[in-house]
Protein backbone atom coordinates (compact mmCIF):
# COMPACT_ATOMS: atom_id res chain seq x y z
CA UNK A 1 0.00 0.00 0.00
CA UNK A 2 1.36 3.58 -0.94
CA UNK A 3 0.46 6.59 1.30
CA UNK A 4 0.70 10.30 0.19
CA UNK A 5 0.53 13.50 2.18
CA UNK A 6 -1.03 16.00 -0.62
CA UNK A 7 -2.29 19.59 -0.99
CA UNK A 8 -5.19 20.85 -3.03
CA UNK A 9 -6.63 23.71 -2.83
CA UNK A 10 -4.13 24.97 0.28
CA UNK A 11 -5.53 22.10 2.18
CA UNK A 12 -2.86 19.24 3.11
CA UNK A 13 -4.84 15.83 3.39
CA UNK A 14 -3.52 12.46 3.60
CA UNK A 15 -4.60 9.53 1.18
CA UNK A 16 -3.59 6.04 -0.07
CA UNK A 17 -2.24 6.16 -3.88
CA UNK A 18 -3.76 3.80 -6.42
CA UNK A 19 -3.98 3.97 -10.04
CA UNK A 20 -6.88 6.33 -10.04
CA UNK A 21 -5.07 8.68 -7.87
CA UNK A 22 -5.00 9.69 -4.57
CA UNK A 23 -8.09 8.71 -2.38
CA UNK A 24 -8.64 10.72 1.09
CA UNK A 25 -7.66 9.84 4.23
CA UNK A 26 -10.03 12.41 6.35
CA UNK A 27 -8.95 13.47 9.98
CA UNK A 28 -6.03 11.83 9.57
CA UNK A 29 -2.60 12.31 8.88
CA UNK A 30 0.41 10.08 7.33
CA UNK A 31 2.23 10.25 11.15
CA UNK A 32 -1.04 9.03 12.68
CA UNK A 33 -1.25 6.39 10.38
CA UNK A 34 2.42 5.44 11.08
CA UNK A 35 1.98 5.68 14.84
CA UNK A 36 -1.31 3.36 14.53
CA UNK A 37 0.31 0.44 13.18
CA UNK A 38 0.54 -1.22 9.88
CA UNK A 39 -2.45 -3.46 10.74
CA UNK A 40 -4.99 -0.38 11.11
CA UNK A 41 -3.61 1.72 8.44
CA UNK A 42 -3.89 -0.69 5.55
CA UNK A 43 -7.56 -1.15 6.89
CA UNK A 44 -7.98 2.65 6.43
CA UNK A 45 -6.75 2.38 3.38
CA UNK A 46 -9.27 -0.25 2.11
CA UNK A 47 -11.77 2.01 3.12
CA UNK A 48 -10.93 5.09 1.62
CA UNK A 49 -9.75 3.11 -1.71
CA UNK A 50 -13.68 2.93 -1.97
CA UNK A 51 -13.95 6.13 -2.27
CA UNK A 52 -13.58 8.75 -5.62
CA UNK A 53 -10.26 9.98 -6.19
CA UNK A 54 -8.43 13.07 -6.52
CA UNK A 55 -6.21 13.06 -9.85
CA UNK A 56 -2.35 13.22 -9.08
CA UNK A 57 -2.13 15.87 -11.28
CA UNK A 58 -4.34 17.73 -9.83
CA UNK A 59 -2.35 17.59 -5.98
CA UNK A 60 0.84 18.77 -5.14
CA UNK A 61 2.45 15.80 -3.44
CA UNK A 62 4.62 16.49 -0.30
CA UNK A 63 7.02 14.73 1.78
CA UNK A 64 4.83 11.50 3.15
CA UNK A 65 5.02 12.21 6.42
CA UNK A 66 6.65 14.65 9.07
CA UNK A 67 9.03 12.77 11.26
CA UNK A 68 10.39 13.45 14.44
CA UNK A 69 14.10 12.62 13.70
CA UNK A 70 16.02 11.86 10.74
CA UNK A 71 19.06 9.73 10.83
CA UNK A 72 20.98 9.08 7.93
CA UNK A 73 23.42 6.30 7.56
CA UNK A 74 26.49 5.70 5.13
CA UNK A 75 25.63 2.00 4.34
CA UNK A 76 27.35 1.62 1.07
CA UNK A 77 30.88 0.61 0.84
CA UNK A 78 31.20 1.59 -2.74
CA UNK A 79 30.20 5.29 -1.81
CA UNK A 80 32.50 5.47 1.01
CA UNK A 81 35.48 4.62 -1.30
CA UNK A 82 34.90 7.71 -3.77
CA UNK A 83 33.65 10.50 -1.56
CA UNK A 84 36.28 9.97 1.49
CA UNK A 85 38.48 10.86 -1.93
CA UNK A 86 37.01 13.91 -2.95
CA UNK A 87 35.69 15.24 0.56
CA UNK A 88 37.87 13.56 2.71
CA UNK A 89 42.13 13.15 2.84
CA UNK A 90 41.99 10.10 0.99
CA UNK A 91 42.67 7.46 2.80
CA UNK A 92 39.83 5.19 1.39
CA UNK A 93 37.67 3.06 3.52
CA UNK A 94 38.88 3.61 6.91
CA UNK A 95 38.57 0.32 9.51
CA UNK A 96 35.86 1.89 11.91
CA UNK A 97 33.68 2.07 8.81
CA UNK A 98 32.87 -2.35 8.94
CA UNK A 99 33.13 -2.47 12.81
CA UNK A 100 28.91 -0.66 12.93
CA UNK A 101 26.83 1.38 11.21
CA UNK A 102 27.56 4.82 11.25
CA UNK A 103 24.91 8.00 10.87
CA UNK A 104 24.17 11.76 11.42
CA UNK A 105 21.35 13.39 12.60
CA UNK A 106 19.61 16.15 9.91
CA UNK A 107 17.19 18.21 10.10
CA UNK A 108 13.49 17.08 9.80
CA UNK A 109 12.54 21.00 9.46
CA UNK A 110 14.44 20.78 5.73
CA UNK A 111 12.27 18.48 4.08
CA UNK A 112 11.04 19.52 0.23
CA UNK A 113 8.54 17.50 -1.48
CA UNK A 114 9.23 14.79 -4.33
CA UNK A 115 8.76 17.52 -7.43
CA UNK A 116 8.99 20.55 -5.45
CA UNK A 117 12.26 23.31 -6.02
CA UNK A 118 15.38 22.90 -4.12
CA UNK A 119 17.23 26.44 -3.60
CA UNK A 120 21.03 26.40 -3.33
CA UNK A 121 22.06 26.50 -0.21
CA UNK A 122 23.99 30.08 1.20
CA UNK A 123 27.44 30.43 0.20
CA UNK A 124 27.77 26.69 -1.52
CA UNK A 125 29.07 26.57 -4.55
CA UNK A 126 29.62 22.70 -4.88
CA UNK A 127 25.48 21.38 -4.75
CA UNK A 128 25.24 17.65 -4.83
CA UNK A 129 22.47 15.02 -4.68
CA UNK A 130 22.41 11.49 -3.11
CA UNK A 131 20.23 8.78 -3.85
CA UNK A 132 18.95 7.11 -0.99
CA UNK A 133 16.11 4.75 0.24
CA UNK A 134 14.73 5.46 3.63
CA UNK A 135 12.94 3.00 6.16
CA UNK A 136 10.32 4.95 8.28
CA UNK A 137 10.37 2.84 11.50
CA UNK A 138 6.09 1.76 13.18
CA UNK A 139 6.85 1.34 16.32
CA UNK A 140 8.36 2.39 19.11
CA UNK A 141 11.41 0.38 20.35
CA UNK A 142 14.74 0.32 22.56
CA UNK A 143 17.49 -1.64 21.86
CA UNK A 144 16.49 -4.29 19.40
CA UNK A 145 17.50 -6.79 17.76
CA UNK A 146 18.08 -6.85 14.52
CA UNK A 147 15.22 -9.68 14.38
CA UNK A 148 13.27 -7.87 16.57
CA UNK A 149 13.97 -4.99 14.17
CA UNK A 150 12.01 -5.85 11.04
CA UNK A 151 8.94 -6.04 12.80
CA UNK A 152 9.57 -2.09 13.52
CA UNK A 153 9.67 -1.51 9.69
CA UNK A 154 6.36 0.11 8.78
CA UNK A 155 7.90 1.25 5.25
CA UNK A 156 9.83 2.93 2.74
CA UNK A 157 9.95 5.89 0.79
CA UNK A 158 13.20 7.16 -1.83
CA UNK A 159 15.34 9.88 0.00
CA UNK A 160 17.37 12.54 -1.88
CA UNK A 161 20.17 14.03 0.70
CA UNK A 162 21.22 17.23 -0.51
CA UNK A 163 25.02 18.49 0.11
CA UNK A 164 26.76 21.46 0.04
CA UNK A 165 30.27 19.69 -0.62
CA UNK A 166 31.79 22.84 -0.21
CA UNK A 167 30.52 23.71 3.09
CA UNK A 168 30.53 20.03 4.27
CA UNK A 169 34.30 19.67 3.23
CA UNK A 170 35.35 22.56 5.96
CA UNK A 171 32.90 21.65 8.72
CA UNK A 172 34.20 17.68 9.04
CA UNK A 173 37.98 19.10 8.97
CA UNK A 174 36.70 20.57 12.32
CA UNK A 175 36.20 17.22 13.49
CA UNK A 176 31.78 17.76 13.57
CA UNK A 177 29.10 17.88 11.47
CA UNK A 178 27.89 17.73 8.23
CA UNK A 179 26.11 20.65 9.72
CA UNK A 180 25.28 23.06 7.39
CA UNK A 181 26.31 21.01 4.41
CA UNK A 182 23.43 18.69 5.12
CA UNK A 183 20.89 20.52 6.46
CA UNK A 184 19.53 22.49 3.26
CA UNK A 185 17.08 20.43 2.21
CA UNK A 186 16.35 16.64 2.19
CA UNK A 187 13.60 15.18 -0.26
CA UNK A 188 11.05 11.93 0.40
CA UNK A 189 9.13 10.88 -1.41
CA UNK A 190 6.72 10.23 -3.90
CA UNK A 191 5.11 8.35 -1.44
CA UNK A 192 5.01 5.78 2.11
CA UNK A 193 5.13 1.95 0.85
CA UNK A 194 4.68 0.03 3.23
CA UNK A 195 7.04 -2.95 4.03
CA UNK A 196 4.86 -6.18 3.22
CA UNK A 197 5.48 -5.18 -0.53
CA UNK A 198 9.42 -5.81 -0.74
CA UNK A 199 9.22 -9.60 0.31
CA UNK A 200 9.35 -10.26 -3.64
CA UNK A 201 12.51 -8.33 -3.50
CA UNK A 202 13.96 -9.94 -0.69
CA UNK A 203 17.51 -12.27 -1.19
CA UNK A 204 18.44 -15.00 0.93
CA UNK A 205 20.82 -12.53 3.06
CA UNK A 206 18.04 -10.29 4.04
CA UNK A 207 18.69 -7.53 1.64
CA UNK A 208 16.50 -5.90 -0.43
CA UNK A 209 17.26 -6.19 -4.17
CA UNK A 210 16.17 -2.68 -5.48
CA UNK A 211 17.27 -1.30 -8.74
CA UNK A 212 18.29 2.82 -7.57
CA UNK A 213 18.83 4.90 -10.49
CA UNK A 214 19.66 8.71 -10.37
CA UNK A 215 19.89 11.65 -13.35
CA UNK A 216 20.67 14.88 -14.03
CA UNK A 217 18.86 16.44 -17.06
CA UNK A 218 17.85 13.82 -18.58
CA UNK A 219 21.46 11.62 -18.43
CA UNK A 220 21.56 9.16 -16.25
CA UNK A 221 24.94 9.35 -13.97
CA UNK A 222 24.24 6.25 -11.44
CA UNK A 223 22.44 2.97 -11.20
CA UNK A 224 22.88 0.59 -8.10
CA UNK A 225 21.01 -2.52 -6.49
CA UNK A 226 19.91 -2.05 -2.87
CA UNK A 227 21.50 -4.67 -1.63
CA UNK A 228 24.97 -3.52 -1.68
CA UNK A 229 24.26 -2.32 1.41
CA UNK A 230 26.95 -3.73 3.97
CA UNK A 231 24.02 -3.85 6.48
CA UNK A 232 20.02 -4.47 5.76
CA UNK A 233 17.58 -2.11 7.17
CA UNK A 234 16.94 -4.52 9.97
CA UNK A 235 20.61 -3.77 11.05
CA UNK A 236 20.31 -0.08 11.16
CA UNK A 237 16.85 0.21 13.06
CA UNK A 238 18.43 -2.00 15.35
CA UNK A 239 21.80 -0.16 15.66
CA UNK A 240 19.68 3.19 16.08
CA UNK A 241 17.59 1.95 18.83
CA UNK A 242 20.93 0.38 20.47
CA UNK A 243 21.16 1.99 24.27
CA UNK A 244 17.91 4.22 23.77
CA UNK A 245 14.94 4.29 21.81
CA UNK A 246 13.21 4.79 18.33
CA UNK A 247 9.79 6.38 18.10
CA UNK A 248 6.79 5.16 15.38
CA UNK A 249 7.91 7.70 12.73
CA UNK A 250 11.53 7.89 12.87
CA UNK A 251 13.05 8.22 9.46
CA UNK A 252 16.15 5.83 8.58
CA UNK A 253 18.03 6.83 4.83
CA UNK A 254 20.18 3.63 3.65
CA UNK A 255 22.98 6.40 2.93
CA UNK A 256 24.23 7.16 -1.09
CA UNK A 257 24.39 4.24 -3.45
CA UNK A 258 27.80 3.45 -5.03
CA UNK A 259 28.39 3.62 -8.75
CA UNK A 260 27.38 6.92 -8.99
CA UNK A 261 24.93 8.08 -6.46
CA UNK A 262 26.09 11.23 -5.62
CA UNK A 263 28.60 13.66 -7.75
CA UNK A 264 31.36 13.55 -5.11
CA UNK A 265 31.99 9.90 -5.70
CA UNK A 266 32.83 10.40 -8.90
CA UNK A 267 34.83 13.52 -8.39
CA UNK A 268 36.53 11.34 -5.96
CA UNK A 269 37.33 8.14 -8.33
CA UNK A 270 38.19 10.34 -11.66
CA UNK A 271 40.40 12.83 -9.35
CA UNK A 272 38.64 15.92 -11.48
CA UNK A 273 34.99 17.52 -10.98
CA UNK A 274 33.15 15.70 -13.43
CA UNK A 275 30.14 15.84 -14.00
CA UNK A 276 30.13 19.90 -12.48
CA UNK A 277 28.24 20.59 -9.62
CA UNK A 278 24.69 21.31 -9.61
CA UNK A 279 23.42 24.68 -11.25
CA UNK A 280 20.11 26.77 -11.09
CA UNK A 281 18.13 24.92 -13.82
CA UNK A 282 19.32 21.17 -13.44
CA UNK A 283 16.84 18.71 -12.81
CA UNK A 284 17.43 15.53 -10.59
CA UNK A 285 15.24 12.84 -10.85
CA UNK A 286 15.62 9.49 -8.81
CA UNK A 287 13.88 6.24 -9.66
CA UNK A 288 13.75 3.60 -6.88
CA UNK A 289 12.40 -0.09 -8.34
CA UNK A 290 8.94 -0.59 -6.22
CA UNK A 291 8.69 3.05 -4.58
CA UNK A 292 8.45 5.18 -7.80
CA UNK A 293 10.27 8.72 -9.02
CA UNK A 294 10.91 11.67 -7.40
CA UNK A 295 12.04 14.95 -9.41
CA UNK A 296 13.59 18.28 -7.82
CA UNK A 297 14.87 21.09 -9.81
CA UNK A 298 17.74 22.99 -8.18
CA UNK A 299 16.84 27.40 -8.11
CA UNK A 300 18.97 29.95 -6.68
CA UNK A 301 18.65 30.70 -2.84
CA UNK A 302 18.97 33.46 -0.62
CA UNK A 303 21.58 36.14 -0.78
CA UNK A 304 23.29 35.92 2.58
CA UNK A 305 26.30 38.24 4.01
CA UNK A 306 29.30 35.87 4.24
CA UNK A 307 29.45 34.06 7.92
CA UNK A 308 31.95 36.24 10.40
CA UNK A 309 35.14 34.45 11.17
CA UNK A 310 36.28 33.43 15.17
CA UNK A 311 38.10 35.94 16.83
CA UNK A 312 41.48 34.58 18.48
CA UNK A 313 41.31 33.88 22.02
CA UNK A 314 42.38 37.04 23.81
CA UNK A 315 43.96 35.01 26.58
CA UNK A 316 42.34 36.99 29.53
CA UNK A 317 42.02 35.67 32.95
CA UNK A 318 40.93 38.28 34.90
CA UNK A 319 37.89 41.22 34.24
CA UNK A 320 39.80 44.63 34.79
CA UNK A 321 38.49 46.95 37.20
Amino acid sequence: MRFATFSVGGRVQAGVVSDAGLHRLPGTTVLDLVRAGLPAALEAARQALGEPAVPLAAARLLPPLDPPTIRDFVAFEEHVEGVVASVGDGAGVVPEWYQAPTFYFTSPYALVGPYDDVPVPPGCQMLDFELEVAAVVGRDGASLTPERAGEHIFGYTILNDWSARDLQRREMKVGLGPAKGKDSATTLGPWLVTADEFEPYRDADGFLTLDLRVSVNGAETGQDLLSNMGWPFEDLVSYASRGTWVRAGDVLGSGTCGNGGCLAELWGRRGRIDPPPLRPGDVVEMTVEGIGTIRNMVVPGPDLPPVRPARPRPRIRKRTP
